[in-house]
């Protein structure tokens, strides 16, 4: 990997260079209707649910994580309130950096374009992206791409719009699910899984695996 130099390196936001905090929002608003006992799996539902809504054809972030809320709170069998799931979508663009990602990142940005592929809106992303401290070359969100991952026409116009091919990136995220395993239907060879506990390892998609960012900038030497 110390040998390695793409033209780009290409990242996932959310949970990956973002804390993704739709988890302890999900805690404070439903501390009143789910128990403690019963909340982690109440968590899990919901982020399987938002899953099932980005796959199909595109549509407004809040429109997934609203649907993703009413279904979860169906399965449970509790209420619903009004205008409940807004109340994510409108927290996404305050969420900042993970400890270790300004740091490693803008050692990263003295060697390396960097680049994000981010299930985002246009209106959101570049709150956060500004809060990571280091420069982009480009950020390319779902609502422009009208697709969201882990679907693969994001990473197919991400490749066309950089002009490259699969082998002149490095795509780095914490999700399997959501990239990496598209990643490699894609034929993109190098991988970097940074292991936030979100997901298992899953060697089978052949992927270097780092802790935290600062481990992806010691692979690379920067």
């Amino acid at each position: 990997m110390t040998t390695l130099n793409p033209k780009y390196i290409t990242f996932d936001c959310y949970g990956t260079l973002v804390y993704f905090e739709m988890a302890p929002t999900a805690r404070r608003v439903f501390k009143d209707r789910i128990s403690k006992a019963d909340m982690d799996q109440f968590i899990a539902d919901f982020s399987a649910y938002r899953l099932d809504e980005v796959l199909g054809d595109w549509k407004p972030y809040d429109q997934v994580v609203c649907n993703a809320v009413k279904r979860t709170c169906k399965r449970w069998n509790i209420e619903y309130r009004d205008n409940e799931g807004m109340i994510f979508y409108n927290a996404v663009p305050t969420w900042g950096p993970h400890p270790d990602v300004p740091e490693a990142l803008a050692r990263l940005a003295t060697k390396f374009k960097l680049v994000g592929l981010t299930n985002a809106m246009n209106e959101q992303i570049p709150h956060n992206i500004e809060k990571l401290g280091a420069p982009f070359h480009a950020v390319y969100t779902a609502e422009e791409i009208q697709s969201y991952k882990p679907r693969l026409k994001g990473f197919e116009y991400m490749l066309d719009k950089l002009g490259c091919g699969p082998e002149d990136i490095l795509h780095v995220s914490s999700s399997l699910r959501y990239d990496l395993m598209s990643a490699h239907d894609m034929g993109i060879k190098n991988k970097v899984f940074i292991n936030r506990g979100h997901e298992p390892s899953t060697p089978f998609y052949e992927y270097h695996e780092v802790k935290d960012l600062a481990g992806l900038a010691d692979l690379l030497g920067v």
